[in-house]
């Protein structure tokens, strides 16, 4: 299971970047000294992604505990949770319960992946108030984005797991699948898919499993958590340019989860955990997680399977953490 994740889930649990010297003195520097992280949210059940709308409310998937019942949950900026969209497959799969995969927030329509099922969640949460009656999903459309991906042979053995999704600068959509290592174009006025990117293996025995994606004007970027047996520093960020080509970014990072950007385009990282082999038994080990800026610098440590980083403003991210079950608010 943590070798080709299906979907990926059973194997996972801020800060501004100061990376490289930026042109804009207006920009505001973080000082990791001064960095405060607070409890949002406590209690979700294995949350995996998160996507923060224009009221600074956050939509938060939660895998279930394994009896079809993953969930996407609306985070309030108070902390208040309420369930949305209810009902999704969350099946125990390895000893861990898998569900959904991370969420997309856009002008009031919500997209939800499943990646397991192979599917595309299109929901309109614009009239949507804390504590209205949830939807559930069998009452969602959807489209069947899976049997296409499994279709094109990019994975040995054949294997698709629709994980996490950005939308690019011509408006289409752009998804990561973790278990085909490849990214997904749909196009958004036709809903049509094709293959956009595929990514190389980091060894010969050893998988990229792509985790994130963002585009930053230029590019995209996009985190990978690599396959077994989860080497530290072994991890990478990729950059893909509007024609699909891949291409190294940066390396040297440990099982990244996710990627979001500072104000100022750099990109800040989300370690999930370092992974040992020796029992009893083998597995993640808590309370490693990190969260980095590009250059591989830690901003933040001792996290429980960080799983997503979203940044509300210049000087507050949000931080979901998949072994605590927490939603964490870091400002500086």
């Amino acid at each position: 299971m943590l070798f080709k994740p299906s979907p990926l889930w059973a194997l996972l649990a801020l800060s501004m970047a100061v990376s490289c010297q930026d042109d804009d003195d207006n920009e505001p520097v973080p000082d990791p000294t001064q960095l405060m992280a607070t409890p949002l949210a406590q209690s979700l059940t294995l949350p995996i992604g998160m996507s923060v709308d224009n009221q600074g409310r956050a939509w938060v998937t939660e895998s279930g505990t394994g009896q079809n019942d993953a969930r996407v949950s609306l985070v309030t900026t108070d902390g208040k949770v309420y369930p949305a969209l209810t009902g999704f497959t969350s099946v125990l799969a390895n000893g861990n319960a898998e569900g959904i995969g991370h969420v997309l927030y856009r002008d009031g329509t919500l997209y939800v992946l499943d990646g397991g099922a192979g599917r595309l969640y299109t929901v309109d949460v614009s009239g949507f108030k804390p504590g209205d009656t949830p939807r559930t999903a069998q009452s969602l459309t959807s489209e069947d984005i899976g049997t296409y991906v499994r279709s094109q042979n990019l994975s040995t053995p054949i294997n698709t797991n629709l994980f996490n999704m950005t939308f690019g600068p011509d408006g289409n959509l752009y998804l990561v699948d973790s278990g085909a290592n490849a990214i997904i174009k749909r196009i958004s006025a036709t809903k049509a898919v094709s293959v956009f990117a595929r990514f190389p293996r980091i060894t010969a025995t050893t998988e990229a499993v792509p985790t994130g994606i963002v585009y930053d004007g230029q590019k995209f970027l996009v985190s990978t958590l690599t396959g077994f047996p989860f080497t530290n520093g072994a991890a990478k960020i990729f950059q893909v340019d509007m024609a699909g080509t891949v291409s190294e970014f940066r390396n040297g990072f440990t099982t990244l989860t996710d990627i979001a950007l500072s104000a100022n385009n750099n990109p800040i990282v989300t370690e999930y955990a370092q992974f040992i082999l020796a029992p009893p038994p083998p597995g993640f080990v808590a309370r490693t997680g990190r969260i980095t800026n590009g250059e591989g610098v830690p901003l933040l440590t001792t996290l429980d399977r960080p799983t997503d980083i979203e940044r509300v403003n210049d000087r507050t991210y949000y931080v979901l953490c998949n072994g605590d079950g927490t939603l964490q608010k870091l400002t500086y």
